[in-house]
C-alpha cells in the first residue's frame, strides 16, 4: 500500500479550516443534533433492550431474534420514494417528515410503557416493531436532508459528525436507558424516553429548509416508482459496491450483538454494562468517527475503507480475551474501546461513499437503498450469531466474525472501483 504523502496531511488541515467556516459549522451542528435525537430510540432497541431481556432470563436464541426488529431499516427503501416525492406543509419537505415520525415514535413508546413484555411478549414485540418503523422512516428524511447540505469535500467530516451524533445518542439511548431501567423499571424508563425524544425536536424547529432543496426533491415525482430503483442499480459499479456493503460491517455486527449477553453471563450488572458500552465505548466511537472524517478525503475512499477495515479486524481479536475467561474490568474496557473506535472509522468511510452515490433528485431513496443493504448484512449476521454462539460458544462466534471481516476486505480489494464511484459536488450535479 503506498505511503501517505505529506501533501495529504496538509489536505486534512485544509479540510479542518473549511469546517471552521461559519456556514460549515452550522451544517455540522444541525446534522449533529438530528442524528443525536434519532439515534436515542434506535440504540435503546439494539443496545439496552437485549441486555435488559437477558437479565430477565431470555435465552441467547431469543436475543438473537431481537435483531429482526431491524427489519424496518432493511426494508425502508420500499417507502423511501414516497418521502422523496410528497410533502404536505410549508414546514420544509424533509423537515416535516422528521417532525412527524419523531412524534409518532414518542406516542408508540408511551403506549409500550404500559405493556408487560413477560406476559404479553407478542403484543410487546409488535409495538416495538412499530417503534422501529417510525425510527427507520425518520432516518430516510434525515439522511436525505444531509445529502443536500454537504458538498463532496465536506462529506468525510460530515459523516464523522453524523456517526459522532449517533454515538452520543447511543450514550443516552443505550447506556442511559440501562441505568434508568436498573433504577426506575420498565414503565418509568419508557415514558422518560418518549419525553426525551419530544424535547429533542426543539433544535430542528429553528431550521429552515432551503426552497431550492425542496423543489429538487419534488422534481423526482416525474420518475416512476420502479424506475427510481432501476436507474440506481444501473449506475456504473453499483452492483459491486452493494456487494461490499453486504459484507463489510457484517462481522463486526455479529460480534457486538453477542458481546452484550457475554457481559451478562460473566456477572456484570446493568450499571456496569451501561457505563462500559453506553458511555465509554461510544465515547471512543465518537473520537474514531471524527478522526476518520479528517483522513477520508486525503487518503481516498477505497484506501480509507481498507485501512479502517483492517483495524476493525484486528480489534475484533480482542473479543477472544473475555470469551477465554479474561474478565478483569480494565481488559473489558480496553476491548470495548478498541472495537468501537475502529468500527466507527470503518462506518464513517462507508457512509461517505454512500452519500457520494445519492443524487439530489432522490436522496432519500438512493441513500436508503444502500443503508438497507448494510442492515441486511448486519441483521443476517447478528440473527445467526445467537445460534452460532449457542452451538460453538463465544470463542467460535468471535473467530467466525473475524474471518468474515477479513474476507470482506479481500472482496473489497478485488471488486471495488473507486473511479466509478468518485464523488460529485453538489454544484456539478445541479449543473448536469
Amino acid at each position: 500500500m503506498p505511503a501517505i504523502k505529506q501533501g495529504n496531511i496538509l489536505s486534512s488541515y485544509r479540510i479542518f479550516l473549511l469546517v471552521i467556516h461559519t456556514k460549515s459549522l452550522k451544517k455540522l451542528g444541525l446534522l449533529g443534533s438530528l442524528y443525536v435525537s434519532q439515534s436515542i430510540p434506535v440504540m435503546f432497541l439494539f443496545q439496552a433492550l437485549p441486555v435488559f431481556m437477558r437479565q430477565q432470563g431470555a435465552s441467547l436464541e431469543t436475543i438473537g431474534l431481537l435483531s429482526l426488529l431491524a427489519l424496518p431499516w432493511m426494508l425502508k427503501f420500499l417507502w423511501s420514494p414516497l418521502i422523496d416525492r410528497y410533502s404536505f406543509t410549508r414546514l420544509g419537505h424533509y423537515r416535516f417528515w422528521i417532525i412527524c415520525f419523531q412524534l409518532l415514535f414518542a406516542s408508540a413508546t408511551a403506549i409500550c410503557a404500559f405493556l408487560d413484555l413477560q406476559n404479553n411478549f407478542l403484543l410487546g414485540f409488535v409495538c416495538i416493531l412499530l417503534i422501529g418503523f417510525f425510527c427507520a422512516s425518520q432516518d430516510i428524511a434525515t439522511d436525505a436532508l444531509a445529502v443536500g447540505l454537504l458538498e463532496a469535500d465536506e462529506r468525510g467530516l460530515g459523516n464523522g459528525v453524523q456517526l459522532a451524533g449517533n454515538n452520543l445518542g447511543a450514550v443516552l439511548g443505550g447506556g442511559g436507558m440501562l441505568l434508568l431501567l436498573n433504577h426506575w423499571g420498565w414503565r418509568a424508563s419508557m415514558l422518560s424516553l418518549a419525553a426525551i425524544v419530544v424535547l429533542a425536536l426543539i433544535p430542528l424547529l429553528w431550521h429552515r429548509e432551503r426552497q431550492q432543496e425542496v423543489k429538487e426533491s419534488l422534481s423526482s415525482s416525474s420518475q416512476g416508482y420502479l424506475q427510481t430503483f432501476i436507474h440506481f442499480y444501473r449506475r456504473p459499479g453499483m452492483k459491486r459496491w452493494l456487494l461490499v456493503l453486504v459484507l463489510y460491517l457484517a462481522g463486526g455486527s455479529m460480534a457486538s450483538q453477542m458481546f452484550r449477553p457475554l457481559l451478562v453471563d460473566i456477572g456484570l450488572s446493568l450499571t456496569d454494562i451501561g457505563l462500559l458500552l453506553g458511555v465509554v465505548a461510544y465515547g471512543a466511537g465518537t473520537i474514531g468517527a471524527i478522526v476518520a472524517g479528517f483522513f477520508i478525503v486525503p487518503w481516498g475512499r477505497k484506501r480509507s475503507l481498507i485501512i479502517f477495515g483492517l483495524l476493525q479486524a484486528f480489534s475484533l481479536v480482542a473479543y477472544l480475551l473475555p470469551a477465554s475467561g479474561v474478565t478483569h474490568l480494565p481488559v473489558l474496557y480496553l476491548v470495548a474501546i478498541s472495537v468501537n473506535l475502529t468500527f466507527s472509522m470503518a462506518t464513517t468511510a462507508t457512509f461517505t461513499i454512500m452519500m457520494d452515490q445519492s443524487k439530489l433528485e432522490t436522496p432519500g431513496t438512493d441513500y436508503t437503498v444502500q443503508t438497507s443493504v448494510v442492515y441486511f448484512g448486519g441483521i443476517v449476521a447478528a440473527a445467526m450469531g445467537g445460534g452460532i454462539a449457542a452451538n460453538v460458544g463465544y470463542q467460535g462466534l468471535f473467530s467466525i466474525s473475524i474471518i468474515i471481516t477479513l474476507l470482506s476486505l479481500i472482496i473489497l480489494h478485488k471488486v471495488f472501483d473507486a473511479g466509478q464511484l468518485a464523488p460529485q459536488s453538489i454544484a456539478e450535479e445541479r449543473n448536469s
